[in-house]
């Protein structure tokens, strides 16, 4: 019966054309949705690391002409005093500009036995960042008082580096380098990965690096962690405040709750639309199949009547068709099946094996429902053709 149907498509090769390739574009369509689908979803299950919740950022614009670093540094620690003396402010923390959720990406590369390592993101911080932003130490300690530059330079990384570096082993203690300096960076903690990007991706690989008293001549984000009493009329004394304090800034004040809506909707909006303009691109194709099935059985009428006449039960029929489709439909993803596994095997957009393989299954099993629901309407009107009446109009 198998060599017969595919006997079959083969005469109607050129017929079939088009109905191989709907079924090609359409597997290639929804494995790139499901595959993006998967990919968001996991990132979403994973843990964000951090609590951005009641964190206030001001950026400013540093203007301060002192070319004493002891008068800067005496400056920005009476700032520092003067905003955590408030009872609104619990933590206070200077640190380079490419803080979570934030539009800045700070990057460097460092090397671990002889291997470099591209793309590493990089944060310049002080110590209370760990407070405002809730981080989670899973390994070692985080910077404190007694970590001084001695041979190596204290760093903390994130547990994707961690990984990427050493697997399983331990962290605390291995001396990195990277491409800022030829001191090397001494290990001395591990945190969890930060979901800096917003809760459908991953920050990537990341290394925080405490920053000297240097680094407030160039530094122009403050990160606050806020009380409950923090409402607005405090944000707009907060404004005029560091307005005063810091007369030729341009100040201005956002909230990190904000700034991970703004993350989120530009990482969601463009998946949306590409479901959006995948949902009509199947519904064409379900169309245009349900079409050329309908149109195969009128252009059949004879070869169906000449079937039953000799005893095929309208079952029988219909089957016949719902198999053609259905082999049709194998013949395209197995063409489909053979792209799509080079993603994996050629680990394109560094996703994990496993969201490919996944998506592939879920494509394949989406097509083969669609053939089937497109072709089982056609083939009950196949059955229902009556063999006298199909043989008289031809």
């Amino acid at each position: 019966m198998f060599k017969h149907l595919l006997k079959l498509i083969w005469n109607q090769k050129k017929r079939n054309f088009l109905f191989l390739s709907e079924i090609l574009v359409s597997f290639i369509v929804l494995f790139a949705v499901f595959s993006f689908v998967l990919y968001y979803y996991q990132n979403y299950k994973q843990s964000r690391g951090f609590e951005f919740e009641k964190v206030w950022i001001v950026n400013y614009n540093n203007t301060q002409e002192t070319k004493s670093s002891d008068s800067l540094t005496l400056y920005y620690e009476n700032l520092r005093a003067m905003l955590k003396s408030l009872p609104q402010i619990a933590e206070v923390s200077f640190s380079s500009n490419n803080i979570p959720f934030s539009e800045s990406f700070q990057s460097t590369n460092i090397k671990y036995n002889g291997k470099k390592y591209d793309r590493v993101n990089m944060y310049q911080i002080d110590t209370a960042y760990k407070k405002v932003w809730q981080m989670k130490v899973i390994e070692g300690h985080w910077y404190t008082k007694d970590d001084i530059n001695g041979k190596f330079i204290p760093t903390v990384i994130d547990s994707t580096l961690k990984v990427t570096l050493f697997g399983k082993g331990n962290a605390v203690g291995k001396v990195l380098n990277d491409g800022d300096n030829s001191q090397g960076r001494k290990i001395i903690g591990v945190v969890a990965d930060m979901k800096v990007e917003g809760d459908y991706r991953i920050a990537g690989k990341s290394l925080y690096s405490k920053s000297d008293t240097s680094a407030y001549r160039w530094q122009g984000t403050i990160s606050l962690r806020v009380n409950d009493n923090a409402d607005a009329a405090f944000e707009s004394k907060l404004y005029k405040l560091l307005s005063n304090t810091m007369k030729k800034s341009n100040i201005a004040i956002s909230h990190s709750s904000e700034m991970r809506q703004t993350k989120n909707e530009k990482a969601i909006i463009p998946l949306i639309i590409f479901i959006i303009i995948a949902g009509f691109l199947i519904i064409n194709v379900a169309l245009g199949l349900f079409g050329v099935l309908w149109y195969s059985i009128n252009k059949r009428k004879g070869e169906i009547g000449l079937r039953r006449a000799i005893g095929a039960t309208g079952a029988g029929v219909s089957y016949q068709l719902i198999a053609e489709s259905l082999i049709m439909a194998s013949l395209a993803l197995i063409a489909g099946c053979f792209f799509a596994v080079q993603m994996p095997l050629l680990n394109v957009f560094d996703i994990a094996s496993g969201i490919y393989l996944v998506a592939i299954a879920l494509s394949v099993a989406f097509i083969y429902l669609l053939v089937f629901l497109c072709s089982l309407y056609p083939g009950r009107q196949a059955a229902a053709i009556l063999p006298a009446i199909a043989l008289h109009e031809e």
